[in-house]
């Protein structure tokens, strides 16, 4: 059976050395953000993501015409700053 590249996936981002940075609910905030960013320029569907104190879960599937190396590095380098 093949799989189409744009299937669900699932996605685990850690903090080096597990430090517990995601704390503070404005540092999860923050990745809620980078979330709905993704979502709304249609480059992923968010099905479920869990934050942790040290790492995140996710199960998204990144959409036709993105690449999925793409789709994490912008979520993983989303500033704040950067326009929902």
């Amino acid at each position: 059976m093949q799989f189409s590249m744009y299937h669900a996936q699932f996605f685990t981002a850690t903090i080096l050395e597990w430090k517990h940075l995601l704390k503070e609910d404005k540092y999860k905030d923050i990745i809620i953000e980078s979330l709905r960013f993704l979502v709304k320029e249609k480059r992923a569907t968010v099905y479920a993501f869990v934050i942790m104190s040290n790492h995140i879960h996710l199960v998204w599937q990144v959409q036709a015409g993105h690449k999925k190396e793409n789709v994490q590095r912008d979520f993983l380098k989303y500033k704040p700053d950067d326009k929902i």
